[in-house]
């Protein structure tokens, strides 16, 4: 009998010692959803630019910011893009309709109209429909523009690419756009950042660019980085939230 009630005592322990490893695990599992909550969020929309084409997807500008701002400190989730590569400003807006990406979001950044130039698409349809994408983009910042960050579109008659082109065209296209991506932002009240100069460092510095000969490297989106953590101030400083979700 003695045996007997020694096994029983061992098998109840035994239980005991399971629902404790079970709610242990429990427990865990609910400070991780929790820290997961409290991260910021960071929402990238755009193009081939903004999606990487032809880099490693470490090398993306999005996912390089992401870990500079890590770095200072600040408790940023991986970055979720809506971009796909040949995307222009009527393209973008129909992959927001269809990605549905929930906010708000700590940071908005945008990055289009590339091509837009590129299809020789008009320039006032750019404004028009940038017009829309900038609002969209600071509702998605909780309606708050400081929150949103847009990039001037690089200047691709730098490249390889451009070659057997009419580069003087593009670059004053190219320039066109830019000046109404900067009116508009301006009238928007988001942060701009220009990193059409120092895409243009590609003419000479060939490191700059992807084996494509048309899109940047990881270097040069690095170069991005600089400029816009600089932009960005302290929309995402430590200790600043994502603003609270609505219904």
């Amino acid at each position: 009998m003695a045996g007997l009630h020694g096994v029983k005592r061992r098998r109840r322990q035994a239980a005991l010692v399971s629902i404790i490893a079970a709610f242990g695990l429990m427990l865990v599992g609910r400070v991780r959803q929790v820290d997961a909550a409290e991260r910021q969020r960071y929402l990238a929309l755009g193009d081939s630019y903004t999606i990487g084409q032809s880099v490693a997807e470490r090398e993306r500008w999005p996912v390089q910011l992401v870990a500079r701002l890590r770095q200072r400190g600040v408790e940023m989730a991986d970055p979720e893009i809506v971009a796909q590569t040949g995307w222009t400003t009527a393209d973008l807006l129909a992959g927001i309709d269809a990605a549905r990406p929930y906010g708000p979001f700590t940071l908005v950044s945008l990055l289009i109209g590339v091509n837009n130039q590129f299809q020789g698409r008009d320039l006032e349809e750019y404004r028009r429909e940038l017009r829309v994408l900038l609002q969209r983009a600071i509702g998605f910042a909780g309606d708050d523009a400081s929150r949103v960050l847009v990039l001037s579109i690089p200047d691709w008659s730098v490249t390889p690419f451009a070659a057997g082109n009419d580069r003087v065209r593009i670059a004053a296209d190219l320039e066109r756009f830019n000046r109404v991506c900067r009116e508009e932002s301006t009238q928007a009240g988001v942060r701009y950042v220009d990193i059409t100069a120092t895409s243009q460092r590609a003419a000479a510095e060939r490191g700059l660019l992807a084996r494509d000969g048309l899109h940047p490297s990881g270097k040069m989106y690095a170069a991005w980085v600089e400029l816009a953590l600089a932009a960005v101030g302290d929309a995402t400083r430590p200790g600043s939230q994502t603003p609270a979700r609505t219904p």
